[in-house]
């Protein structure tokens, strides 16, 4: 259900009425964006997954036939170390076309409003924590996911750009780690919250003595719920117009260790955790402040224990033949 802000802030832009596209749509976060827009009073637009969104003359057609007044880019190739690892090119490249084809399109067809949805990976891999907006480009990027990292950078400053010199309405997001409904869970290609909720359940079925993750444990990280993402997102359409990013995050982080022993506690595996140090940690510790957006007044609401059950109710759902009543 939607939140009221208004005793903190005033409408600045109406959703009301208007043709919003959500450019992947079927992904965790496009879905997420579509569920919370149904309480908006707008059209939903979304491009079926045939329009390619890397090629420019399809998305570019696909702009020309339906004409919305909102876009929200949505839409990129994501994955964990291991996939950011062995796809470097593919992280690059594709992530480029498909915010240079959107945006550029957005542009052409006069789209009133766009929010390009980057990721917290921008950063320097030793900012300073909490980072804050203005540490982008001040440091080297974590090795493990550069790839992908410098194609939200790019996306950033495109968005930038277009408001300088075409005065367009453009802004941009960047989300902390994310989960929820719509995950991937594939343990080749998933981030980590997901791949420890595959584990801990595979492990309870086969009755398993442990179950193993990357790395040390010790590096931290923070995570969002998919739909308090996609409410942040109204919220920043509604009300923000400025060239600066803005961090969307949930202002609280834990170690990789803590946090497979509370994905386990909420799976209800009961073995023990082994690490594999042979494995990289990545980035020690990456939290982000969220003061910039708590001080236009948006919090998120879910936390972590309840968003995790939520998260492995839908695994559940979906992954796992539920025996016959």
């Amino acid at each position: 259900m939607p939140r009221q802000f208004e005793e903190r802030r005033t409408m600045t832009y109406s959703l009301q009425g208007k043709r919003i596209y959500v450019a992947g749509h079927k992904g965790m976060v496009g879905s997420a964006i579509v569920r919370r827009l149904a309480d908006e009073g707008c059209e939903i637009l979304t491009a079926d997954r045939s329009v390619d969104l890397r090629e420019q003359v399809a998305v570019r057609e696909w702009y020309a036939a339906n004409r919305p007044d909102v876009v929200v880019v949505a839409a990129a190739k994501v994955g964990g170390i291991l996939a950011n690892d062995t796809y470097p090119a593919e992280f690059l490249y594709d992530n480029l076309m498909i915010e240079a084809n959107l945006i550029e399109g957005a542009r052409q067809v006069g789209v009133e409003k766009l929010l390009f949805l980057g990721s917290s990976c921008i950063y320097p891999k030793m900012a300073s924590q909490p980072i804050t907006e203005d540490a982008l480009l001040t440091g080297p990027l974590e090795p493990t996911n550069e790839w992908y990292a410098i194609a939200k950078i790019a996306g950033i400053k495109l968005c930038q750009s277009y408001r300088r010199q075409y005065g367009c309405d453009y802004i941009s997001a960047m989300p902390t780690n994310l989960y929820g409904p719509g995950d991937n869970y594939d343990l080749n290609g998933s981030h980590v919250l997901p791949a420890l909720i595959r584990k801990a359940h595979e492990a309870k079925l086969a009755g398993a003595d442990s179950i193993e993750i990357w790395g040390t444990g010790t590096p931290r990280r923070e995570f969002l719920h998919a739909d308090d993402l996609a409410d942040g997102c109204v919220f920043l359409l509604q009300t923000y117009s400025d060239d600066e990013h803005v961090n969307l995050g949930s202002g609280e982080d834990l170690p990789i260790a803590e946090l497979a022993e509370l994905v386990c506690d909420v799976v209800g595996f009961t073995g023990t955790i082994t690490k594999d140090t042979s494995k990289p940690d990545g980035t020690p510790r990456k939290l982000m402040s969220g003061a910039k957006l708590a001080a236009m007044g948006w919090r998120p609401q879910i936390g972590l224990r309840d968003g995790i059950g939520n998260a492995y109710a839908e695994f559940l759902a979906g992954h796992v033949k539920q025996p016959a009543l």
